[in-house]
């Protein structure tokens, strides 16, 4: 019988998906070791936003036209930063969708968030400005993970779950984080999984 180890087992479960809550434990711990060794990209989905999509005319300078954070969302928030905190992991930097709800989210988990188009939601854009925006993000994993390897830094960024799925082709849930580093083809590959 072959045997298998932790980091295999991470892979596949970080291939399948795995809702947080039927992941094992030690998942978040394998998650926090790559953040704490350094040179990847934490990229999480924004904490809790009730409902789906935002409301039609939405403005992105303007809160109130779009759907943001419930008190169960700045809670979940506050959580992550706090988990993060706690094992001593401080980003490096903190990007953000300009949407409210990821910009609350970085703010309220990491005390700060730098706004980056890049990370807008594809529902808003067109085919022309997501592929820019797609391109600009692969960009940007790599150009962290050669700055920072080895030296116990990392970056956060706040988006959405579709620009996620259109990054790696991993679906998320409000709040998770994808540990991001490169495959051997120096694209952005998932690590491991931290639950929200």
């Amino acid at each position: 019988m072959p045997v298998v180890n932790r980091r295999d087992c991470l892979a596949a479960l970080a291939a399948l998906g795995l809702p947080a809550a039927i992941r094992p434990a030690w998942a978040d711990d394998a998650a926090l070791g790559l953040l704490r060794r350094g040179g990847v990209v934490l990229a999480m989905r924004h904490a809790l936003a009730p409902g789906t999509f935002d409301p039609p005319g939405f403005k992105l300078g303007d809160c109130s036209t779009q759907r943001n954070l419930d008190d169960a969302g700045r809670a979940q928030a506050r959580a992550i930063g706090q988990r993060l905190k706690v094992a001593g992991l401080v980003p490096v930097r903190v990007r953000s969708s300009p949407w409210c709800r990821c910009l609350e989210t970085a703010e309220l988990a990491f005390g700060r968030a730098e706004p980056w188009a890049a990370l807008g939601s594809p529902r808003a854009g067109t085919e022309t400005t997501n592929a820019q925006s797609l391109a600009q993000l692969r960009e940007g994993v790599q150009a962290a993970v050669q700055q920072q390897q080895g030296s116990g830094r990392f970056e956060v960024w706040v988006t959405h779950m579709f620009v996620l799925s259109d990054l790696v082709g991993a679906n998320t849930a409000s709040g998770e984080g994808l540990v991001l580093g490169l495959d051997e083809r120096g694209q952005p590959r998932v690590l491991g999984r931290l639950a929200g």
